[in-house]
């Protein structure tokens, strides 16, 4: 697919409405994917173009530059690194129909012509010219969201690319940090269509314990649809399981997710960049790095 970069500032104050005026950056991209907020869907959200230099989001670029404008206007509240973005009582309210008003268009002008001679100032610092901050990273803030995006699409590349026996190992592994006991007898065998299927149990307190069964898909193309639910949960009427946990590289469509939550016994459905999530959650298999960047503060000229 093609990603066409627009702008996505409506669709960020949407969502943000949508979970309740507060929320981190991942949800809110999530909510835009999955209410499909002003046309954006999942291809569109997490769609990155493999580069030389790694792995490129349009998507992300819009993203933190509209959050920058919003705030620039006062409709969220200032951006901190690895904080929720909060709305304002304005952006709670305004009519999204008529904006941006020619006023704020000049606020946001003044703020990006400020903000490009500050990148100005920093490039005339580096020692070498390769060095120079080319990137379409808006603001040193978000220079975090843009190296978690970099590395999740890796991993998401990198697992579509295992084998059968590796994504069955990687799965059980995922699953067990979830908290699912895998039944050794029954528990996981390679399928043919390079998925797991897997059964486990699941304890909630001091005395529930719940019937789990799991199915994973290493989908290198397409979403998953209605047919793949429908099969599993008639996987789940056979081993009597309580609950199921469906997992994928990919995504859902519509009409798959609507199955899954129909009926007494619903699946939960974890999509590829939820499955990239999971991994950072339990640290499988990959080494946190700490880095600094100067804030604007120190090009300012006085």
């Amino acid at each position: 697919m093609v990603y066409k970069r627009r702008d996505v500032q409506k669709a960020i104050v949407l969502a943000l409405r949508n979970l309740g005026g507060s929320a981190s950056r991942d949800d809110i991209k999530k909510e835009i994917s999955d209410s499909k907020i002003d046309g954006l869907d999942y291809e569109q959200v997490y769609f990155r173009k493999k580069t030389r230099k790694g792995y490129y989001s349009p998507f992300l670029f819009d993203f933190n530059f509209g959050l920058k404008n919003l705030e620039t206007v006062g409709y969220v509240e200032p951006l901190q690194r690895r904080k929720d973005i909060v709305l304002t009582d304005q952006g709670r309210v305004a009519n999204m129909d008529n904006y941006p008003s020619d006023e704020q268009n000049r606020k946001i002008g003044e703020y990006w012509d400020k903000k490009n001679q500050l990148r100005y100032e920093k490039n005339k610092h580096k020692e070498n010219k390769n060095q120079i901050d080319n990137s379409e990273t808006v603001d040193s803030s978000d220079e975090q969201d843009t190296a978690d995006d970099e590395w999740k699409a890796q991993l998401l590349d990198q697992v579509k690319s295992f084998s059968p026996a590796k994504f069955e190992s990687f799965s059980r592994l995922l699953i067990s940090k979830m908290g699912v006991k895998i039944d050794k007898v029954k528990g996981v065998k390679l399928s043919g269509d390079h998925g797991i299927d897997g059964f486990g149990y699941f304890r909630s307190d001091e005395f529930r314990t719940a019937r789990v069964a799991i199915q994973c898909k290493r989908y290198t193309s397409g979403s998953v649809g209605e047919s793949e639910i429908r099969d599993f949960k008639g996987t789940m009427d056979s081993f009597n399981a309580e609950y199921g946990i469906f997992v994928t590289t990919s995504s859902y469509t519509d009409t798959a997710k609507k199955i899954a939550i129909r009926g007494n016994r619903t699946v939960t459905l974890i999509d590829g960049q939820e499955l990239c999530d999971l991994v950072e959650k339990y640290q499988l298999h990959i080494t946190p790095v700490t880095t600094y960047t100067l804030d604007d503060y120190y090009f300012e000229k006085d």
